[in-house]
């Protein structure tokens, strides 16, 4: 396909515009750009679509942060109920004292030996223990960073003891939905 030139006039007829003189004499380029109102009323538009997007953003973060939430409660639950069964099925050596839940979050992650296994292999139920995504405490370990309810506390004033029945997040905040974290 031949290529197409523009034709002498035509780029004459642009460089004319270009070094034309306007009724005051100054040259037509110039005369080209924005006006202050104009850019004004663009920094205002501007301005008010940024303060639309803060609480859009905000609302993603804390969306994000309760999805994280509601997957850590599970998966921590689930392996604490996996140790259980393995407790109830007699992979783990029995003492008359203990509830059968795990005495601590680490032990889930550490894992213990199975019973039922001539060598001994260690069951792990979790491979670490994720934080709470409201706690923003550096100093806390992850574990530490829980609220954790004992088999023998009643469920509406959990307390820690001498095992782990159940989590929950120490964070005072309400969800989108209304509901508290601590009750999740």
């Amino acid at each position: 396909m031949p290529m197409m030139r523009t034709p002498p006039r035509a780029r004459f007829a642009s460089f004319a515009r270009l070094t034309a003189r306007c009724k005051s004499g100054e040259p037509a380029s110039s005369q080209r750009g924005f006006t202050m109102i104009e850019l004004l009323v663009t920094l205002a538009i501007m301005a008010m679509l940024a303060t639309l997007a803060v609480p859009v953003s905000q609302l993603a973060v804390q969306r994000r942060q309760e999805q994280e939430l509601a997957r850590d409660l599970r998966e921590i639950r689930h392996a604490i109920d996996a140790y259980k069964r393995a407790w109830d099925t007699g992979h783990m050596e029995k003492k008359a004292t203990q509830t059968g839940y795990p005495p601590s979050l680490e032990v889930l992650v550490q894992g213990v030996p199975d019973m039922r296994d001539p060598k001994r292999k260690r069951q792990y139920f979790l491979r670490r223990i994720p934080r709470d995504p409201f706690n923003n405490d550096d100093s806390l370990t992850d574990a530490q960073t829980w609220g954790k309810r004992s088999y023998a506390s009643p469920p509406d004033a959990p307390a820690e003891g001498d095992d782990i029945y159940d989590v929950y997040t120490l964070s005072q905040g309400v969800s989108l939905n209304g509901v508290p974290y601590r009750l999740w």
